[in-house]
């Protein structure tokens, strides 16, 4: 069976843990909608470990990231800048997805 969404290996202990319940994610991923249900599985290896479910798909860009952000990724903001910024080197727009896990 498929992923629905992946998260990178060093996430999987945040997110079974209830420390990570946001992700900040491109355009290419905006289309989860509140109540989806999803399978979620490691970005490196695609191997599943929890099903998740979205509670909100938010706008953002990078300046409107705040401290409580940070907190809902399990880091601070400037980390948090960072990874983004890594991840999406010339990306300004983003969706922040709340979710819960199941």
């Amino acid at each position: 069976m498929q992923n629905d969404i992946t998260f990178y290996q060093r996430f999987k202990s945040d997110i079974l843990a209830g420390l990570k319940v946001i992700t900040i994610r491109d355009n290419k991923e905006s289309h989860f909608k509140a109540g989806d249900k999803l399978r979620v599985g490691t970005f490196e290896t695609d191997e599943y470990f929890c099903t998740i479910k979205i509670i909100s798909v938010t706008p953002v860009t990078l300046e409107q990231l705040t401290e409580e952000h940070a907190k809902q990724e399990n880091m601070t903001l400037n980390e948090l800048k960072k990874v983004i910024s890594d991840i999406y080197p010339n990306e300004k727009h983003f969706f922040v997805i709340h979710f819960s896990l199941l």
